[in-house]
């Protein structure tokens, strides 16, 4: 009985443990942006050391700043890099130019420095520069061909992230649809990322759709608080917040042009704490509500309505706050640390705080 019981013990304590290492080890979905607009950020090597006091697993670079990709070298956490929309032109008119970037950019930090994803531009879909979208794909095709040639085909992948504005419908979500202006492009973009097994990168912003709509039952769609919900008229789903609604949007726009086998990433979403007096729903406690909310959403793994059972891979934005963006105040109010690394507040991403945030 006695060596029954100290078996039992063993096991338990043997689940115990595994589960307190999947709870701490288990969240790449979540990852965060770090961007650069700044003039008092803290140097890579203590931000690394923030990164790794926390559940996050990914980081999203809007360049390729060797020092940060070297200081993230031997931690594990999965590296998102992006050449500058500028560098467009070059990477889709000459090859050479392409593995030079690659050559410059990824191979003297990897494998020690995890780079899993490069992204050609920011936005260039919405950006209105016809050029530019007109060159998209095929800068990323010269930057898929200079992985290849490297044998890291598969390993780190090509895509680019867009705005919400790529879709001209998404409500409700069932009739998501991308807006035909974007025509052969978008059907040549899909096709590159379908074939290369690469993710559709997003950047979905309840706050922004708060803000056009600031009704008291929105804000609470919005943060994943208790509210009504919304039925789609199409599908009959009922939605309990804005971010799974957004979310399958996307993912009826990409069924809807033949491409179910490709996976979504949300690049960025985020709730700014403070913002200019006649800007709404800009609090620490909205901004709190949302992310943490996120947060326990993700780590629930619910997934959403049209992709049940999984989180998708989320980066939050942000990790500092960039003081020299332009625009808004809410523009420099999105950081979940402060320069110091101390939180701005506290949505239970460092490790010794795994509660779910209400």
């Amino acid at each position: 009985m006695a060596k029954l019981f100290l078996t039992s013990a063993f096991f338990s304590a043997f689940i115990i443990f595994n589960t307190l290492h999947h709870t701490a080890n288990s969240q790449s979905f979540i990852g965060i942006n770090y961007g650069q607009v700044a003039d008092n950020l803290p140097p890579p090597s203590a931000t690394v050391k923030l990164l790794q006091s926390t559940s996050i697993g990914k980081v999203r670079l809007y360049g390729a700043d060797p020092a940060i990709i070297k200081a993230l070298a031997n931690t594990g956490i999965g590296i998102a890099i992006g050449t500058s929309n500028g560098d467009l032109p070059a990477l889709a008119n000459d090859p050479n130019y392409a593995k030079q970037w690659i050559n410059s950019n990824v191979l003297p930090f990897y494998p020690a420095s995890n780079i899993i994803l490069i992204n050609a531009g920011n936005e260039i879909m919405t950006s209105g520069d016809q050029g530019l979208i007109s060159q998209l794909v095929p800068a990323m095709t010269n930057l898929q061909n200079a992985i290849n040639s490297v044998s890291l085909g598969g390993k780190v992948k090509i895509s680019t992230v867009h705005s919400m504005a790529v879709l001209k419908q998404s409500d409700p979500p069932s009739t998501g649809s991308f807006d035909p202006a974007f025509g052969d492009t978008m059907k040549s973009l899909l096709g590159f990322l379908e074939g290369t097994g690469a993710p559709f990168t997003i950047n979905p912003y309840p706050f922004f759709a708060y803000r056009s709509d600031p009704r008291p039952e929105t804000l609470a769609f919005c943060l994943f608080q208790p509210n009504a919900g919304r039925v789609d008229s199409g599908s009959k789903i009922k939605y309990m917040n804005m971010f799974d609604a957004q979310v399958d949007a996307v993912r009826s726009a990409l069924n809807a042009m033949g491409h179910k086998g490709v996976e979504i990433v949300v690049a960025e979403t985020g709730w700014p704490y403070k913002g200019d007096s006649n800007e709404v729903g800009t609090s620490v406690e909205n901004a709190k509500a949302y992310n943490g909310n996120l947060i326990a959403h993700l780590r629930s793994m619910v997934g959403t309505p049209l992709m049940p059972g999984k989180s998708i891979d989320t980066y939050l934005f942000a990790l500092y706050d960039e003081d020299l963006k332009p625009g808004p105040g809410s523009e420099r109010a999105f950081g979940l640390y402060k320069p110091d690394l101390t939180m701005t507040y506290d949505v239970s991403l460092s490790k010794s705080s795994q509660k779910l945030v209400q």
